[in-house]
């Protein structure tokens, strides 16, 4: 009769345990905008959206979007950074790819640069590129921007990263 009392007492004390809300801090949870950013014309196939060009042609242009609804409108890329797939949102916070901000047009901002302009911007990014167009096995590169947007209340929104498919 003990070891029965023991066995409920111990399951209620497991139940009990294991019934506890878990409470995650911001790195294990999906931080969202509230007012989400899309990158017009790009694809996805996974997680972040992207935008194919030939590797031969120079210029990249999105325009990033707020939906109307939103009530708001975007006032200007504040900052961006380029690189390889491993920029986060902490280097577009910090990024100085551009030299002043580019100014939004109502929901819509459009960013464009040059496959040129990305290969300045470090000597990681010239090595990237070189060593892409160099190996005759590969085919597509993958290289990455991420933006600091500003809206018209001063509201910060730092998008998903958007990736430009290079290809030969």
């Amino acid at each position: 009769m003990k070891t029965i009392y023991n066995i409920i007492i111990a399951i209620l004390v497991i139940t009990g345990l294991s019934a506890c809300k878990k409470e995650y801090y911001s790195l294990y949870k999906d931080n969202k905008p509230e007012i989400p950013v899309t990158y017009e014309g790009a694809r996805t196939a996974g997680f972040n959206p992207y935008i194919e060009i030939p590797a031969t042609q120079n210029n990249i242009s999105v325009t990033l979007l707020i939906p109307e609804t939103s009530g708001r409108k975007i006032k200007e890329i504040s900052k961006v950074e380029a690189g390889s797939t491993a920029i986060n949102a902490n280097g577009a916070r910090k990024g100085k790819y551009i030299s002043s901000a580019i100014a939004g047009q109502g929901n819509k901002v459009t960013f464009s640069t040059t496959l040129s302009s990305f290969k300045a911007y470090s000597p990681n990014n010239e090595k990237l590129i070189a060593d892409f167009m160099t190996n005759a096995k590969a085919n597509e590169l993958q290289i990455a921007f991420m933006f600091l947007i500003k809206l018209d209340n001063d509201q910060e929104i730092i998008p998903v990263q958007l990736r430009v498919v290079l290809k030969k």
